[in-house]
């Protein structure tokens, strides 16, 4: 099989298309033939030498996401046949024409959808999905502000809850981003300049601030989130572009009786995704289907162009996701 390999940590130029021996399913997974994947920041970090695959996962092939076709099955794999279009989550080797994993971890396209658009799906809305509804426990008729409105978790994030009937205000620094995202259902555009944002969420919910926050940024939105945070609010750190280290306003954290919960979904254990997926596939997988989620797709590269690809990402101008194909 071919694979993307990082060749050791660097720029770019490290990035090589490589022949690697195919792999057999084990016991209850499944062999899928890789159509498409995409970028996440977790691929440029592990480029770069800054984030290693968990355990069992190969080190030197990246990709936390696919879409493809099942082509065989492990022993005591039944849930699905030769054939099906599936799409899921891994902790590495997605960016490879064949992948094994375990039955339960896999979700199929919808049927309206093609398979590269398929592959714009299970990382960011999955993350998007947990954050929101597992880890903030946001509901109808609450506050959520999303930072990085215009990534791929921040576009999958405003179209949860916007079918959740949650209210949105989405930051970036990019106000051609924040008019695409209210396309997708955005209630609230900030611009986000050199920390006045703050103030401004605050304006635009009269002073009251925010049920919860979601973050892609890091360290230096810390002081920023828990300023415009409502009393008894939670804040969900998802990414960390801007820094993972700084300090903490402890007096106000304790004050407002805030809740700051920390979350990553590549090292967590089988049975956690297991259940993670069935969750999403059962309630939220058939809004795709009706057109109330969309996935949202900055570019398609082939892989042959993975260095390519690698860059837009890092240019900072993508809207959505940078999908790779093999064909």
């Amino acid at each position: 099989m071919k694979a993307v390999v990082n060749t050791s940590a660097g720029g770019t130029e490290v990035l090589e298309i490589q022949e690697r021996p195919d792999t057999k399913p084990g016991l209850s997974q499944v062999r899928v033939r890789v159509v498409a994947s995409a970028l996440n920041r977790a691929d440029i970090s592990q480029r770069l030498g800054r984030y290693p695959a968990p355990p069992g996962w190969p080190q030197d092939i990246p990709g936390l996401e696919y879409s493809g076709e099942v082509d065989e099955l492990g022993p005591d794999a039944t849930m699905w046949k030769v054939g099906d279009r599936v799409m899921g989550i891994v902790g590495g080797g997605a960016h490879a024409e064949i992948l094994c994993v375990h039955e339960q971890e896999v979700m199929p396209v919808p049927a309206a959808l093609s398979l590269a658009d398929a592959a714009a799906i299970p990382e960011v809305f999955l993350t998007a999905y947990d954050a929101i509804f597992v880890q903030l426990g946001a509901s109808a008729g609450e506050t959520l502000l999303i930072h990085a409105a215009g990534s791929g978790v921040g576009t999958a994030a405003i179209q949860l809850a916007k079918v959740a009937g949650i209210r949105t205000i989405g930051t970036s620094r990019s106000s051609e981003k924040l008019e695409r995202a209210k396309e997708l259902g955005l209630d609230e555009a900030i611009v986000a300049g050199e920390n006045d944002w703050s103030s401004k969420v605050l304006a635009a919910t009269n002073q009251k601030g925010v049920h919860g926050v979601l973050d892609l940024v890091g360290a230096s939105y810390l002081q920023g989130n828990l300023e415009c945070l409502a009393p008894r609010g939670r804040l969900v750190s998802v990414g960390l572009t801007s820094g993972a280290s700084t300090t903490l306003d402890m007096r106000m954290l304790m004050r407002k009786r805030l809740t700051i919960v920390g979350t990553v979904l590549r090292s967590r254990p089988l049975e956690e995704k297991i259940a993670l997926v069935a969750r999403f596939s059962d309630r939220m997988l058939p809004l795709f289907d009706d057109g109330r989620l969309v996935p949202i797709v900055d570019s398609v590269c082939r892989f042959e162009d993975i260095r390519a690809a690698h860059e837009r990402m890092e240019s900072n101008e993508t809207f959505g996701k940078v999908v790779l194909t093999w064909r």
